[in-house]
Parts: structure tokens; sequence; C-alpha cells
């Protein structure tokens, strides 16, 4: 979805906030009847079956397949069924007026459903981070766009800490360069410590801070996925570096073991 295109049915169920209505422009009428009935695969987390799995619409008798007849439903519930069990469903309740849409309910939250995928993170983040990685997730699915930003900068903000402990004892550390720089001389003086997504893309943090200072509920919602993304990416590289560290260890344990033997 683009300020140009409406919203698929995916997205009005799995990523769209609650309350957060939607006027479809006449011309997309037929988008709004798909979020309705489309029966096409939806792919998400389904937390009976504990992984990601298809999910899709089965409809009760007949629909009118007229891309209108959506337009004052007033009620509107969709559920989704997984295809694996298809006692295993999603449940999404819709308020209409007129060509107007906003989702007034669902079960599982939003939350439940997006914070699947970065579970992978608490491996990589301290408790108190990844905490408040999920609880950016919740409040941007609840609508709540500064809040998110305000979260996601905090993150930013330890994972440039987190390498400064280890950096600050480096020789020739500068101290006084780092109190004193703005958070991108911090970024270029950490640049061995910090993965590379991250010093590449330090702009991230002039985002966050403008999201937080300057931009709209609005405009921090629509920004979230993106930079939702580069925190992943951040996070990918130190899953990718500590993923190696236990290779390299578990591998110079095995050597030892085998020179121990062959000198016994």
């Amino acid at each position: 979805m683009t300020a140009l295109t409406p919203p698929t049915k995916e997205e009005f169920c799995i990523e769209y906030p609650l309350y957060k209505p939607y006027t479809f422009a006449q011309e997309d009428l037929q988008a709004g009847w798909d979020v309705m009935f489309s029966q096409e695969p939806i792919d998400t987390y389904c937390p009976e079956c504990g992984t990601h799995s298809i999910f899709r619409q089965r409809l009760n008798g007949s629909v009118n397949s007229h891309a209108g007849s959506w337009i004052n439903l007033v009620r509107g519930q969709v559920i989704l069924k997984c295809s694996r069990d298809e006692d295993h469903q999603l449940y999404f309740l819709f308020l209409i007026e007129g060509r107007t849409m906003q989702k007034i309910g669902q079960y599982p939250s939003l939350a439940d459903l997006n914070t699947f995928d970065v579970r992978k993170y608490s491996t990589v983040l301290p408790k108190a981070d990844f905490k408040e990685f999920t609880k950016a997730i919740g409040l941007a699915a609840h609508g709540v766009g500064v809040g998110s930003f305000v979260y996601l900068r905090r993150i930013f903000e330890n994972l440039v800490g987190a390498a400064y402990q280890f950096a600050k004892t480096d020789s020739g550390w500068d101290e006084t360069a780092y109190q004193n720089g703005r958070m991108a001389e911090r970024i270029k003086l950490l640049e061995r410590h910090l993965p590379d997504f991250l010093v590449e893309n330090h702009l991230m943090y002039k985002i966050l801070s403008k999201g937080i200072h300057e931009l709209t509920e609005d405009e921090c919602l629509a920004a979230f996925p993106v930079v939702k993304m580069g925190i992943e990416l951040i996070l990918d590289e130190k899953l990718v570096a500590a993923a190696k560290q236990r290779k390299l260890e578990q591998a110079t344990k095995a050597i030892h073991g085998l020179v121990s033997k062959a000198g016994a």
C-alpha cells in the first residue's frame, strides 16, 4: 500500500492499525471488495501452529460479486483459516460506512501476529531492549507512530552504547572526541565495533529523532516499516557474527581435543 494504492486484504488484516479508517476511491471499489471477500492466500504467523502458515478466507454461501456490493454493509467479518488445520482461525471485524472501512476488532492481536518474526533477535539484544523492540511493534500496530519511534531510537542508542563499552579499551581511543561528538561522529569512531549496515546508514538516527520531534503520527507510521527493517538488518548482522563466533569456539575446542588425543 502507498499513498496512491489502497491496502490489500493482507495489509488491512495483518498490518493496518485498529480504528484507522480508510476511504476507498470510487475507482478502487474492487480493492474494498477484495478485503471483505477475496480468497487470496495470506502468509502470516499461526499462533496455534507456532510458525508461519498460509491462510484463506472460507465463504459461507454465495457472495455478490459486484465491486461495490460491500458498501454500507455496516459490519463485516473476515475469518481466515489455516491451510494446515482449518480449526486454526484468525478473526477480523470491520465497520463500514459508505466507502470508508475501518478494522474495529481482531483476534489474535496485531502485536501477536507481528512479533513472531523478531523473536530470534532476543539472543542478540539485552532483555530490556528486546522488550522495547516488541513494544515498538505493538505501538505501531495500534497506530501510535511517535511512541514507536521513541523505543526504536533507544534501541539504536543502546546498540551504539554497547559498542562503546568495547571500543573505549582500544589503544589510542579518543574519549574526548566521543563524548563531544554527535551521533554520526560517534558512529564513525566506533565503526570497527558496529555492524556495517548501521555505520553505512547512520542517518537512521536522524530519521528517528526527527520522527519524535517533528513528524506526525501518520508520518511516523508510514516510515515505521522502513526503520524497523533497518534495525532488523543491523540485528541480522549481529546474529551472523554470533553464529560465526560460536562455530569458531566449537571448532577450536574440537581441534584441541583431536590434538590432545593425537599426543596421548
